[in-house]
């Protein structure tokens, strides 16, 4: 198995105003359509349509990951219509949106678990994947059926199952069975919605991220409110625990 040489460390030698890796937390669908009078299913296909442009913007802006919180593994507790509606919702994005992607030279990437997903669900993940596999441009990481808990109690699993040895196992060996291997840490983690929690988001490539919490529900962030987390991105001062 082997990983991306960036993916062992942050992503300390970034452009100024340009994190190299960012990841989102979209939040705020529900609250979306409770404020439209809307019923919640018009709230998650508000935030699916944002997501096409929201990667092209981040395309346009430099960044080279982009990492997208789509269905956390504690989701599936949410009452089974709205469920249903976002998987059923998830075929026909991915479905529809993958050709546009793969033209623009995104690479798709799902990260989390399979074996819970529909076999339609999870053949459109696998089309989508193969299809985009050798573009380089933006790398687009999909989190459906993800959790940071599971995905670390699932690497420690894969490397006892490998045979390694205690004095094997490092940070930077660790790294390599996350489903994260070949992309850098996050340098920006973005939760829209005004929260403030990481719920349970990449909990190992986040360690040294910096934290942007955007009062903006999901479907209406983008554009000017992108620009702001970039530019509260550029007022801190990332140390990685050193003194400067």
């Amino acid at each position: 198995m082997t990983a991306n040489p960036e993916a062992s460390k942050c992503s300390k030698n970034a452009n100024k105003g340009v994190p190299i890796h960012v990841a989102i937390i979209m939040d705020g669908n529900g609250r979306w359509a409770e404020s439209r009078c809307l019923d919640v299913s018009e709230g998650h296909l508000a935030g699916f349509q944002n997501l096409q442009r929201v990667v092209s913007d981040f395309a346009q802006r430099g960044v080279r990951y982009l990492t997208m919180y789509a269905f956390s593994t504690e989701n599936w507790d949410r009452p089974e219509s709205e469920v249903n509606g976002i998987l059923e919702l998830a075929i026909a994005v991915i479905a529809h949106e993958t050709q546009q992607l793969n033209e623009n030279g995104v690479r798709i990437k799902h990260l989390g678990r399979v074996d819970r997903l529909s076999p339609e669900l999870r053949d459109e993940l696998e089309q989508a994947v193969e299809m985009t596999a050798n573009n380089t441009g933006l790398t687009l990481g999909i989190a459906f059926d993800y959790g940071g808990r599971a995905e670390i109690a699932n690497a420690a699993r894969k490397m006892i199952k490998d045979g390694l040895l205690a004095s094997e196992i490092d940070e930077k060996k660790f790294s390599e069975y996350l489903y994260t291997s070949d992309m850098p840490d996050v340098d920006l983690l973005i939760r829209t919605g005004g929260d403030f929690r990481i719920s349970n988001f990449l909990l190992w490539q986040t360690a040294y991220s910096e934290f942007y919490s955007s009062e903006i529900l999901w479907p209406d962030f983008y554009g000017e409110h992108i620009k702001e987390a970039f530019e509260s991105f550029n007022e801190r001062q990332r140390r990685f625990g050193k003194r400067l």
